[in-house]
């Protein structure tokens, strides 16, 4: 399949530069946007091995993509969405990548969520003309960023149409290793989030840094 433009808000940050430098390198038309698309050029020209990207703030990178992927903290996401809301083609598709965990005094805690989940109140925060789905929450970010090992895992995606669902699976079969497990709707980011804390949890016990998950069985 061929994806038309992808972009990574967020794409200089470990999660959004490995996805973009792994999408890029199979093919994918690629933009990075950020607050900042000076200082995000200079970092893009520092990849090794380099890839080819465009280059955007976040408004004009979310307006000239068929699917935009949310890399950013939780903490930004409500401004990033007010600036980019009025720039999204209407037929767009987001990708939800975002985790509510605070590490307040070392210690890991998930963000109270009114809606639930970061998904659910990305969705109430979108154009209702914009689909959304959720993808690579649970694998660890400095994994995604170490662009020349394989990901070797199962990557679970949920979302609020079948056309959302679609696409993120689209996404993950562009990346080396990675199999999407589809889920089913957008509620279903509830628990993958709390599989994201729980992979932390399991990382920080047994003092390892990659463990992720693969279903059995499927």
């Amino acid at each position: 399949m061929t994806l038309g433009p992808v972009a990574i808000l967020g794409g200089t940050g470990q999660q959004g530069s490995g996805l973009a430098r792994r999408l890029a390198a199979a093919g994918v038309h690629v933009i990075v946007g950020s607050r900042d698309p000076q200082r995000a050029r200079a970092t893009v020209d520092g990849w090794r091995p380099a890839v080819r990207v465009d280059i955007a703030d976040n408004g004009a990178a979310a307006g000239s993509a068929d699917t935009v992927l949310l890399a950013v903290p939780y903490t930004t996401v409500d401004a990033l969405l007010e600036e980019i809301a009025p720039r999204m083609r209407p037929d767009a598709i987001a990708i939800d990548l975002i985790v509510p965990l605070t590490f307040a005094g070392g210690k890991m805690a998930m963000l109270e969520v009114v809606e639930g989940s970061a998904a659910e109140h990305i969705r109430a925060k979108l154009p209702a003309s914009a689909a959304l789905a959720c993808a690579f929450k649970t694998i660890p970010a400095h994994l995604v960023d170490r662009v020349d090992e394989p990901l070797d895992c199962d990557e679970f995606i949920c979302g609020d149409s079948d056309a959302a669902r679609g696409r993120a699976a689209e996404l993950v079969a562009h990346i080396a290793g990675l199999r999407a497990v589809d889920v089913g709707p957008l509620a279903r980011a509830r628990s993958i989030e709390q599989l994201t804390a729980l992979a932390i949890a399991i990382n920080r016990r047994h003092k390892r840094h990659d463990a992720r998950f693969r279903i059995v069985g499927l």
